[in-house]
């Protein structure tokens, strides 16, 4: 069982957010394939549920994360990603997984093959996302057991190894 959190709201841009070094090299490059850096984390709340971010892109869900800027760290970007995507500062605590296997295309036609480093975060402070954002229509914790549609493959691996460390 899934509780919902908040409805974010309609989708409002016409593009992701993304660092512009994305940007920039998609100028040059256009769709072709990018190896990119990425961090995503875990939060669970009180009755051992997890946090996960509806996509405004896709409309499936994945876990709050994000892509580096250049000279970021991974940390350092999950904690900024989690701030935009949730509006929750939180403190990495343990590296889950380095996933380094997976390819996906965008809706919009860019292809990436992201090198992501999967985090346990505990909370720190704030209050979750109020506005609609470019990226998260609503937010939710979700049971182990009972997974969403996720937007990759990466992300429902990523949900399975929780599922390995805490069901």
């Amino acid at each position: 069982m899934k509780e919902t959190l908040i409805v974010v709201g309609e989708y409002l841009g016409g593009k992701r957010n993304m660092p512009s070094y994305i940007k920039d090299l998609r100028a040059l490059v256009g769709h072709r394939p990018l190896i990119l850096n990425s961090a995503s984390g875990a939060l669970f709340n009180q009755h051992q549920q997890v946090l996960l971010q509806e996509r405004t892109d896709t409309g499936d869900w994945g876990f709050p994360g994000g892509y580096l800027a250049f000279g970021e760290g991974f940390k350092d970007a999950l904690v900024r990603e989690f701030q935009e995507d949730a509006g929750l500062v939180v403190q990495p605590l343990q590296l889950l997984q380095l996933s380094d296997q997976n390819h996906y295309t965008y809706p919009n036609g860019d292809q990436v093959q992201p090198i992501n480093c999967f985090y346990l975060v505990k909370y720190v402070s704030g209050r979750l996302l109020q506005q609609a954002t470019d990226e998260t229509t609503q937010l939710a914790y979700f049971d182990l057991d009972q997974p969403p549609t996720f937007f990759n493959a990466q992300h429902a691996t990523m949900f399975s190894v929780l599922q390995q460390h805490y069901l």
